[in-house]
């Protein structure tokens, strides 16, 4: 049985060590990463899931960005410990957070990923939004939270105003 919970600021570096163990030793250098660079997370849907024990099996985190003065969320990173995966954890918790995030009044969110697997939360390529170099065009994938949130919306992908 898992737990669900909001990420406090108490969390961060626990989650960070959970990315770390989950993905390449370079991830921080990623254009994702320079698009989060000193902006604040959307903590409404930074989400947790612990074990009985109070474990940390699984972590997401979103961020605001603009694609063309239109407020965007950045999903990610998502990641389940090595020995909680194939578990249905990561799906949970895209689940429930896009929820959330239809509920207080996102349109739209964008990922760079593997469209095989988000394809079956929704996500489909974008393909006139560009985020920033080395990012392979193919793994930019957008979901409509609202109907025809994405209509129109096309150019590159830029920090959050006031970042």
């Amino acid at each position: 049985m898992y737990r669900l919970e909001q990420e406090t600021p108490a969390d961060w570096w626990e989650v960070e060590s959970l990315y770390d163990l989950c993905f390449a030793p370079g991830r921080t250098a990623l254009s994702s990463y320079r698009l989060r660079d000193g902006v604040p997370p959307v903590a409404a849907l930074c989400a947790l899931l612990r074990d009985a024990d109070g474990t940390l099996a699984a972590a997401i985190r979103y961020w605001p960005i603009e694609v063309a003065q239109n407020d965007v969320l950045l999903l990610g990173p998502v990641a389940v410990h090595p020995t909680r995966q194939g578990e249905g954890l990561g799906a949970l918790l895209m689940t429930e957070t896009l929820k959330e995030a239809r509920v207080i009044g996102w349109e739209r969110v964008m990922l760079v990923g593997d469209a095989p697997y988000y394809r079956r939360f929704g996500f489909r390529k974008l393909e006139d939004v560009v985020m920033p170099p080395p990012t392979n065009p193919e793994r930019v994938l957008g979901l409509a939270l609202v109907a025809g949130a994405w209509t129109g919306v096309a150019g590159p992908v830029t920090k959050a105003r006031g970042a």
